[in-house]
């Protein structure tokens, strides 16, 4: 019962908060309900026992992306009203985009359901004794690991190209240099000077 009141608030919540994200006019309360839906959906996660998953969503989305779209925000000075100018003229072209998302759904779950095969079929076998984390890194670092692999050179490739593309020279900068600065003597950079007392030093 207790499980059941959860999850029909977590979902109810996530459903809200998601609705209000894209319909919030200003952009940082967009980005605080996205927030809001990270953290119920972790809250979905922890009751079908993908903690994860949950961990994942906390600590990534919220502690990371969220919070990255939230300064990125906060910090441009975009021209909100601008933006929204051509809403109406590109209404029926994200509508059509849409309705085309939905009907694909759709079709993938009657795809789904209409199989005649068994559910429990389906489903990997997992070891109930063995915690979540631990299958799923079993999984990623024998049978996909070369998927993963891939996956993170395409992410160090991504990485490597918004370097390039913003790394600019700049003219009229002093380099450091390394190599005059580890032969420099200590009598060319410090001058000791017998001060009276009473008196400052000239430099």
């Amino acid at each position: 019962m207790i499980q059941a009141i959860a999850f029909y608030l977590f979902a109810a919540v996530v459903l809200i908060s998601a609705a209000m994200t894209i319909s919030a006019r200003n952009p940082v309360h967009s980005v605080l309900w996205l927030i809001l839906a990270f953290f119920n959906a972790a809250g979905l996660m922890v009751l079908v026992g993908a903690e994860f998953i949950a961990m994942l969503l906390v600590i990534v989305y919220v502690g990371a992306v969220a919070v990255l779209f939230l300064f990125v925000v906060m910090m441009l000075d975009i021209d909100f009203a601008e933006l929204r100018a051509g809403f109406v003229k590109y209404f029926w072209i994200g509508f059509t985009l849409a309705v085309a998302l939905v009907a694909e759904i759709l079709i993938a779950v009657g795809a789904w359901t209409a199989g005649g095969i068994d559910i429990a079929r389906r489903i990997a076998p997992v070891d109930p004794a063995v915690p979540n984390i631990e299958a799923i890194g079993r999984l990623l670092y024998t049978r996909y690991l070369f998927v993963f692999e891939g996956a993170g050179l395409v992410l160090l490739v991504a990485m490597i190209g918004a370097i390039v593309l913003t790394h600019r020279q700049r003219a009229g900068v002093r380099p450091q240099k390394i190599s005059r600065q580890i032969n420099r003597r200590s009598k060319d950079a410090i001058r000791n000077v017998d001060a009276p007392v009473g008196q400052g030093v000239e430099l």
